[in-house]
C-alpha cells in the first residue's frame, strides 16, 4: 500500500522519508526476526488508511529514527523541516509512557495530554505504532506482554474511543484480551463460535427481507452488512451486567449505510413497519451525536421469528467518521489543515485534559482520576435544551450540574430524571434527560464528596466548603 502511495509522487516527502528511514534502520531486526523497517511501513500504511496528510505519513516512517538510530535532530530538521521534526519528537516522548511506578505514570501521562493539546497527529502516529506492536506482541517476553497489553487496554484503546476511532479502539482491546485474561479469552472463544455461526445464518435471511422491504420503498442502500460484537467488548458486557451469553442481544448487529440523512430516518421507519422496536432501545445519535462525534441511528427490534436484533443506520460520511473518528477530518479536502488542528484542540474533553496538565495533585489520585474521568466507560446525559453531557459511568446529577456550570452545581437541591424527581446521589444512565432543581444562594454539602464521580465536581465542592468554613471561623472573632 505504501509503495502504491509513493508511486503517485516519487519526488514527494513520503518517498523521501521512506528511503531515509530504510537506510537509517538498515540491518536492525525486531524480536520477531523481521527487519525493523517492516514496523515503520506498517505504521505508515495505517496512517495512509486513515487518509492523513503527507507530513504525518512521513513522520510515521521516521518516528523511531531519533531513538533507535544515529540520526540527529539537526539532520532530521535539515531534510524534512520543523513540522516533521516536531511530530517525530512528540512520538519519541510518548514512547516513554510506561507503567512503572506511579510517579513515572503521572509524568508520562501528562506528556500525552500535552501532545493531545498541541498536535493530535502525534497521538495518531502513536496509535498506529501501538496497533502494529500489539499484532506482534507474542514475540516479547511474557512479563512485557501483560504490561503492554494492560497499558493498551487502559490507556490507548479508551483514548482511541474518545477520539471517535471506535474500530481501532475495539481492535486494540481484542489484541490485548488474550494477554490480560488468557483463560477467560479461551473460554469465551469456545462459547461464542457456534453462537456466531448460528446468528450469521439467521441474519442472512434478515438481510434478504430488509433489502426487499427497502427496495419497495425506493431506498437503495449503499451497503448492508452485519458485524459481530468485539470479543473484549462482549466479555466486559457479560461481566458488568452479570449476563449469560444467550442474553446479549447485540451479539451481531446489522449495519445499513445509505446516501442521505433523510434516508436514515426513512430506513428506520421501514424497519419499524416490519418489526416492532424494543421499548427504550431506539437511539438517535444523528440528532444528538455522542461527544466523541459518533452519529448513527440505533434500534433493537423483535425481528424474524421474534428474535431480538439490533440495526445501525448511517450515511457514508457518518460511517467513515465512526470507523476512523478524528482521523476522518483529514479526508475532507475543503478543510484547511490548520482549521482541522484548531477544531481538534477545541474538543471539550481535550480542553479539560489541558487544564489537568497544569493541575497539581497527588500522583496516585491523578492516575485514578484520569482513568475514571477520561478513559473509562462513559454515559451521555441530556440537558432540557438538548445538549449532550459526557460523564463517567456512575455519575450523578451533581456531576451533571457541575458540567453545566459551577453555580448550578453549588445551588443544586434535587433533580428530575426523565420527568421524575430523584435524589442527588442517583446514578445516571446514557440517554437520561436531566433537569437540575436549584435554590438561589445555596452552598454544596461536603457529604456530596462521598458519591460524586468527577474531579470537577469534587474540586468545586471542596473549594465551596472551604470558603464556607473560613466565613464561619471569621464569625467567631
Amino acid at each position: 500500500m505504501i509503495k502504491s502511495f509513493i508511486k503517485e509522487n516519487l519526488e514527494g516527502l513520503v518517498a523521501k522519508a521512506y528511503e531515509f528511514a530504510k537506510k537509517a534502520h538498515n540491518g536492525q531486526k525486531r524480536l520477531t526476526g523481521e527487519p525493523y523497517f517492516n514496523h515503520l511501513i506498517a505504521t505508515a500504511e495505517q496512517l495512509v488508511k486513515w487518509k492523513l496528510d503527507d507530513i504525518c505519513i512521513a513522520a510515521g516512517l521516521l518516528h523511531d529514527v531519533l531513538e533507535d538510530t544515529k540520526v540527529s535532530k539537526e539532520e532530521l530538521l535539515k531534510n524534512f523541516g520543523e513540522e516533521v521534526l516536531f511530530l517525530v519528537e512528540g512520538v519519541t516522548k510518548l514512547g516513554k509512557v510506561k507503567f512503572r511506578g506511579i510517579e513515572t505514570q503521572v509524568e508520562n501521562l501528562r506528556k500525552m495530554i500535552l501532545a493531545l493539546s498541541q498536535d493530535i497527529r502525534v497521538v495518531l502516529i502513536k496509535l498506529a505504532d501501538r496497533l502494529h506492536n500489539m499484532k506482534t506482541l507474542s514475540a516479547l517476553p511474557i512479563g512485557k506482554q501483560k504490561r503492554i497489553a494492560l497499558e493498551t487496554a487502559e490507556i490507548y484503546a479508551p483514548l482511541a474511543y474518545r477520539l471517535g476511532m471506535q474500530n481501532l479502539s475495539g481492535e486494540l482491546e481484542d489484541l490485548a484480551f488474550p494477554f490480560i485474561y488468557p483463560e477467560d479469552h479461551r473460554k469465551l472463544l469456545e462459547e461464542v463460535k457456534d453462537k456466531f455461526e448460528e446468528r450469521e445464518k439467521y441474519l442472512r435471511k434478515v438481510q434478504l427481507v430488509t433489502e426487499e422491504a427497502l427496495e419497495k420503498n425506493n431506498i437503495k442502500p449503499k451497503e448492508i452488512n452485519f458485524r459481530a460484537k468485539r470479543y473484549f467488548s462482549l466479555y466486559k458486557k457479560i461481566k458488568r451486567d452479570e449476563k449469560e451469553l444467550s442474553q446479549v442481544y447485540d451479539l451481531i448487529a446489522f449495519r445499513i449505510i445509505v446516501k442521505t440523512i433523510e434516508e436514515c430516518y426513512a430506513t428506520l421507519g421501514v424497519i419499524h413497519s416490519f418489526w416492532p422496536p424494543l421499548p427504550g432501545r431506539i437511539k438517535d445519535y444523528i440528532a444528538m451525536p455522542k461527544p466523541n462525534g459518533y452519529r448513527s441511528l440505533h434500534t433493537t427490534v423483535f425481528c424474524l421469528n421474534g428474535k431480538i436484533t439490533e440495526f445501525q443506520i448511517r450515511t457514508e460520511k457518518m460511517h467513515e467518521e465512526a470507523e476512523n473518528g478524528i482521523a476522518a477530518h483529514w479526508i475532507y479536502k475543503s478543510l484547511d489543515k490548520k482549521d482541522v488542528l484548531n477544531s481538534m484542540r477545541e474538543m471539550e474533553w481535550i480542553k479539560q485534559l489541558k487544564e489537568w496538565h497544569n493541575k497539581i495533585s497527588a500522583p496516585a489520585d491523578f492516575i485514578k482520576d484520569l482513568k475514571v474521568e477520561f478513559f473509562k466507560d462513559r454515559i451521555f446525559a441530556i440537558t432540557p435544551k438538548g445538549e449532550v453531557k459526557d460523564l463517567p459511568a456512575g455519575a450523578t446529577p451533581v456531576d451533571f450540574a457541575y458540567q453545566i456550570h459551577s453555580k448550578i452545581g453549588d445551588e443544586a437541591v434535587g433533580a428530575k430524571v426523565n420527568g421524575k424527581i430523584v435524589p442527588l446521589n442517583y446514578i445516571l444512565s446514557s440517554g437520561d434527560l436531566v433537569e437540575i432543581l436549584k435554590q438561589k444562594g445555596k452552598k454544596p454539602s461536603p457529604d456530596w464528596l462521598e458519591f460524586v464521580k468527577t474531579n470537577m465536581a469534587r474540586e468545586h465542592i471542596r473549594q465551596a466548603t472551604k470558603r464556607k468554613g473560613l466565613k464561619n471561623k471569621n464569625k467567631n472573632f
